[in-house]
């Protein structure tokens, strides 16, 4: 089973719902699936190997304790957990414990234990093309906050400051943007 089949995509999804019941071997099982995608993720925002591993370990206490939130009709499996792990990585940021370090995606992914196709790791080409093509689609300002937010790990307010616009309007950019790609997505263009 490839990472990014959609037996491995069915059987994240069924070891979720399990670990929401409190089954500890979903938990196992949703790690040895999604390790390497979300320590990827943790060490290009954070940009420090460290730092991203204990990132990955809060993502997994958090992520146990909030099992029974995950809706599989509102998110995909690795979508809610990538989020996690967004989330905790600028969390460290924003306490000034670490300093952002710039480490571009492939080096990210090389980084990690799965190797050069960790970056890809559930998510298939057709999905990533889609993903990319709606970005796309969407008006720059939208396009470019939407970009910053989960690929750089910026927050809204660094974006703002840098934009020179009102946190509220990044905000809305955002929250603008992530709908009109969610429709898209949903509509499969």
């Amino acid at each position: 089973m490839t990472p990014s089949s959609p037996e491995a995509r069915e059987a994240l999804n069924a070891a979720m719902l399990r670990m929401a019941k409190g089954d500890r071997r979903a938990l196992e099982e949703v790690y040895r699936l999604t390790n390497v995608k979300l320590f990827g993720i943790c060490y290009r925002i954070l940009g420090d190997r460290k730092e991203a591993e204990d990132a990955l370990q809060d993502v997994y206490i958090s992520l146990w304790r909030n099992a029974a939130r995950y809706d599989g009709k509102r998110a995909s499996p690795i979508a809610w957990l990538a989020t996690f792990a967004r989330n905790r990585s600028v969390d460290r940021l924003r306490t000034g414990k670490v300093r952002r370090g710039a480490v571009p995606v492939d080096e990210a992914a090389a980084l990690a234990d799965g190797g050069p196709g960790a970056e890809a790791m559930l998510i298939d080409e057709e999905r990533t093309s889609r993903v990319h093509a709606c970005l796309d689609a969407l008006d720059e300002p939208q396009r470019s906050a939407i970009r910053t937010a989960f690929l750089e790990g910026r927050t809204y307010a660094e974006m703002a400051e840098r934009e020179g616009v009102p946190l509220g309007t990044m905000k809305s950019w955002i929250r603008r943007g992530l709908y009109r790609l969610r429709e898209c997505m949903e509509r499969g263009e």
